[in-house]
C-alpha cells in the first residue's frame, strides 16, 4: 500500500533513485515538476512547499501541491502527483488539475490507480468539486486509470504544439 507524502529532505535518496531510474529509461520524469533541478535538494523541497502555499509561483503557473507516492513496504518512492489548485484557460483546455506518473520499474502494478485515488482525496481537501484530467489519446494506460477512478470523457482536443489528440475527462467529487 502506498501513501502520498509531501516532499521532504528525508526522502532525498529515494527521490534521486527514482529520477535516475527514469533517466536511465530515456524518459522525462512525470509529472513535469519532477523535471526540476534537484542538485540543491533542500531548496527544491522549499520551492515546492512555497508553490503549494501560493508563493513564488513561476510566471504562467498556478499554485499546486506536489506529493510523492511512497511505498512503506519497499521504502521506495514509486511515483508522484501534482495537483493544480485551479485552472487557467490553457490548463482547462489541455492539462487539467492533476498530473501523475509512475517510475518505469513500478508500472503495471496498480500504482497509478492508487495515486490518482489518493490525489482525488487531496482535491476534496482543496475544495475542488469537479476535477479535470487529460491524457494523450495514445496513452491507453492513463485513460484506463482515469476511467477506474470515475472519469467521464468529455471530448478530445488537438494539442497545438504537436498535433496529438488529448482526451479530457471530468470526475465529480
Amino acid at each position: 500500500m502506498i501513501s502520498l507524502v509531501k516532499p521532504d529532505i528525508r526522502y532525498r535518496t529515494q527521490y534521486i533513485e527514482m529520477i535516475e531510474e527514469w533517466k536511465s529509461f530515456g524518459e522525462k520524469p512525470q509529472p513535469w515538476v519532477l523535471q526540476a533541478d534537484y542538485s540543491d535538494f533542500e531548496n527544491l523541497v522549499f520551492k515546492l512547499e512555497q508553490i503549494s502555499q501560493g508563493f513564488n509561483i513561476p510566471k504562467g503557473f498556478v499554485p499546486c501541491s506536489t506529493f510523492w507516492a511512497y511505498d512503506n513496504w519497499t521504502n521506495k518512492i514509486v511515483g508522484a502527483v501534482n495537483i493544480r489548485h485551479y485552472l487557467t484557460e490553457a490548463l482547462e483546455k489541455t492539462w487539467g488539475h492533476i498530473g501523475y506518473g509512475v517510475r518505469p520499474s513500478e508500472r503495471r502494478k496498480g500504482y497509478a490507480t492508487q495515486i490518482l485515488r489518493l490525489a482525488l482525496n487531496e482535491c476534496r481537501h482543496l475544495n475542488i468539486k469537479k476535477v479535470l484530467l487529460c491524457c494523450y489519446k495514445h496513452n491507453i494506460a492513463s485513460a484506463k486509470t482515469i476511467l477506474k477512478n470515475g472519469g467521464v470523457l468529455e471530448n478530445e482536443v488537438e494539442e497545438e504544439a504537436t498535433g496529438k489528440l488529448i482526451q479530457r475527462y471530468w470526475i465529480s467529487l
